[in-house]
């Protein structure tokens, strides 16, 4: 006949399994999360193979987008009268920026070492919070530290670059 003190082990072992599991699912979210919402630049500014590369001169500004003529460098890009960036703190008016521009699209974004840093900033915040989960939910330190060390070496890189 179990004991007490066996049953009671067991149960402490499945609630230790089940928050590690539950907490490990929480940063994978997280992390696919951080990956997602890079994704949709970063794609534009690593796989550039085919794509329109250029230059654009930023005219001016609205509250979320900027605005300017595009100055093909790319064989088969043609120039434009005006493409849209977004707007960040990465670009300011009267400033010439590389760009690859959107397939099908008048919209643009940068490209060079700072577009593919500035498009993974999102992961980089991914990365902190999951360190944050990692290091309380999962009780793991060295994870927890070394995805802090990526997020703020990626957030550091972007803003050196950017």
């Amino acid at each position: 006949m179990p004991s007490a003190v066996v049953s009671s082990q067991g149960a402490v072992s499945a609630l230790r399994f089940g928050r590690v599991a539950v907490m490990g699912a929480v940063v994978l979210l997280i992390l696919v999360a951080g990956v997602w919402g890079s994704w949709d630049n970063a794609q534009h500014v690593m796989l550039t193979k085919g794509r329109e590369h250029g230059t654009i001169e930023v005219a001016r500004c609205g509250a979320d987008t900027c605005a300017g003529p595009y100055a093909p460098v790319s064989v088969g890009s043609r120039a434009r009268a005006s493409v849209v960036i977004e707007k960040s703190v990465a670009v300011r008016e009267g400033e010439t920026y590389a760009v690859v521009v959107k397939p099908g699209t008048d919209e643009v974004v940068r490209s060079g070492p700072a577009g593919v840093l500035y498009a993974w900033v999102p992961l980089g915040g991914a990365l902190l919070l999951a360190s944050v989960v990692a290091a309380g939910g999962l009780r793991r330190a060295r994870l927890a530290w070394l995805l802090a060390g990526a997020g703020v070496a990626l957030l550091t890189g972007a803003y050196v670059t950017v």
